[in-house]
């Protein structure tokens, strides 16, 4: 999801020639032209000036992106807190899609949102295609005490305006899955919804940015410390997704400073010095209020809206606008560009997978020899072999279901877009 500018050529192309000035002919008879025999001279053109190209992907943005993606799934497979303060991958995810949703409303807003919406359902109708019957055939059931109401909710699943409906526990303690499995495959789903709702909400935000531009970024984090701090409560799955689209409105807003150029319009030292301070804003604010859950900033709203947008800040305040992936980040172009490609596949399945590699890893301990002579080693690697064994079902997944991801989009359906084609053919075009 970015923005790149088109490059400006010169007024005037190189290949034309300067006129060449004729000295005034003495007056009198003009002279007897004499034409030498053959076909008569073609008058010497100039070369029209090469067509600009279409702007392409932004490589930088890109790069952003894959590691705001591996960083997730090492939070959710190890669960350091400390990782939400070295890499926001929300803040920077939303910042780098509200950059390319400004690129994309260029053109007419509706049709914008139409294809947003298309691009974005279909890889979530394949997670809930899988995870909603299996909650019921693991036993879940409507509730009585809410009626009507709660298949209102379960409609949530194909348009998640709000938060949809899953058991606390699901299944049986001595069941494959652990109780609280459904909690984990659902929890992506809040990132869909905010999604959703910048979406909704960004013909509006970017005419206002337009407008006000220091109002508008702004007044997010004025919203979330209103409703993110407890100073005025909004309850239940409302009030939580409200607290998302503040937290994360200051970023999402920041996409399009970073779009329409305003960044680069203030200078490097006072972008970095005001978002240090914004951020040390952050980190003394969550000082006071950590939750059981240490230094992790998801748990403190107002601490992650400033640290997530001080933090983007800086990010694309230094953005060097890479079409091509410099020095050694060259070799992992292929992965870089599979990621991107398939970002919402790898988001909504990285949770349901990580639980999957537990009971794979738990069948080491029937394995002859290495249950009896490594399973200490299993059990104080544990973590290690879950983040080792969930990138090959997340490929495997990518294989399976990522090419939703295309046909959402209208294009052909590949099975692994890494983009090794496009770079074969841009080596032969260079030779």
């Amino acid at each position: 999801m970015t923005s790149s500018r088109t490059p400006a050529f010169p007024s005037s192309d190189p290949r034309r020639t300067a006129p060449v000035r004729v000295p005034a002919q003495p007056a009198g008879p003009a002279p007897e032209t004499v034409r030498a025999p053959g076909p008569a001279p073609v008058p010497e053109t100039a070369a029209p000036p090469p067509a600009a190209k279409r702007p392409g992907r932004d490589r930088y943005l890109d790069l952003l992106r894959t590691i705001a993606l591996v960083r997730v799934v090492v939070f959710h497979t190890f669960g350091w807190a400390w990782l939400t303060v070295v890499f926001p991958s929300m803040g920077v995810m939303f910042a780098l899609a509200g950059s390319l949703m400004a690129r994309s409303l260029d053109r007419p807003a509706p049709a914008v949102i139409r294809a947003r919406i298309r691009r974005l359902l279909p890889p979530m109708w394949a997670l809930a295609a899988i995870v909603v019957p299996v909650m019921f055939v693991l036993g879940w059931k409507p509730l009585k005490a809410e009626g009507i109401w709660w298949f209102v909710k379960l409609g949530c699943y194909l348009l998640p305006l709000g938060a949809p409906p899953y058991p606390a526990e699901s299944g049986s303690a001595s069941g494959l899955l652990e109780q609280s499995w459904a909690d984990q495959a659902v929890g992506p789903l809040w990132y869909i919804r905010a999604y959703l709702w910048f979406v909704l909400a960004s013909p509006l935000l970017l005419k206002a940015f337009r407008r006000l531009p220091w109002v508008t970024l702004l007044a997010p984090l004025g919203l979330t410390a209103v409703i993110g701090t407890g100073l005025v409560t909004v309850p239940g799955e409302t009030g939580e997704g409200l607290v998302d689209f503040a937290v994360f409105g200051s970023c999402w807003i920041l996409g399009f400073a970073h779009h329409d150029g305003l960044l680069k319009k203030i200078p490097r030292y006072l972008t970095v010095s005001t978002a240090a301070l914004v951020m040390a804003f952050g980190l003394w604010w969550a000082s006071g209020h950590l939750t059981d859950e240490g230094w992790n900033l998801d748990e403190i709203p107002l601490t992650q809206a400033t640290w997530s947008l001080g933090f983007c800040a800086i990010l694309l305040q230094y953005a060097p606008s890479w079409q091509r992936l410099p020095g050694r980040l060259a070799r992992w172009d292929g992965l870089i560009t599979l990621a991107n490609n398939r970002a919402v596949t790898i988001y909504l399945w990285h949770n349901v997978l990580i639980m999957a590699t537990s009971p794979l890893i738990d069948e080491l301990w029937n394995v002859p020899w290495v249950g009896d002579h490594l399973g200490t080693y299993i059990d104080s690697s544990y973590a290690v072999l879950m983040l080792l064994l969930v990138w090959p079902l997340l490929a495997l997944m990518i294989l399976a279901v990522g090419w939703i991801e295309d046909v959402a989009a209208r294009r052909s359906p590949r099975l692994w877009p890494s983009g090794s084609a496009r770079r074969r053919k841009n080596a032969t075009a260079e030779r």
